[in-house]
């Protein structure tokens, strides 16, 4: 029996996507690729509603809206867990990740104010690059001589775009 209403459209549009619990590397690749889309439209949907706004209350009011979003995405899909359940490690882990995020968005959110999407969000994305460097130095993530290059390439790139 089919679910014609909101609530099980939303639930079925976020099974669409196959999942083959096998292929670990189209897993990562799929969802990766969908963030890297929502990064985009994000950045446009915030330059554009920041117009008459401060940046700071707008970051927290959209942050809000995410938040509420993301739970009714984990309620549908039948994913709930109590968080008074995960260990402390986790909610230190989780809690030192929010306040980066929070940081993050403020930061963001005054570039965006001021600045425009096209220098803006290729100066955010050398976020990925420290990345690189923090998963090498505290995880243990070893990228090889073509991901290095990759990441040469990809900080020239979001110089050249950046900077006129």
């Amino acid at each position: 029996m089919e679910n014609n209403s909101a609530s099980g459209r939303l639930a079925t549009y976020f099974h669409l996507i196959p999942v083959d619990p096998m292929n670990t590397t189209s897993n990562w690749l799929i969802w990766a690729l969908l963030s890297a889309v929502f990064a985009a439209a994000t950045a446009i949907l915030a330059k554009v509603g920041l117009r008459d706004l401060p940046a700071d209350p707008a970051a927290f009011v959209r942050t809000l809206l995410a938040a509420l979003f993301l739970g009714l995405v984990i309620l549908l899909s039948g994913k709930w867990q109590n968080p008074l359940h995960w260990g402390g490690s986790a909610w230190t882990w989780l809690g030192l990740s929010a306040v980066a995020s929070a940081l993050s968005w403020v930061c963001y959110f005054r570039a965006l104010k001021t600045g425009s999407v096209s220098q803006v969000a290729p100066v955010d994305k050398l976020g990925i690059a420290l990345t690189v460097l923090l998963a090498w130095l505290f995880l243990g993530e070893r990228p090889g001589v073509p991901q290095f290059a990759g990441l040469v390439l990809m900080l020239g790139g979001a110089a050249l775009i950046a900077f006129k």
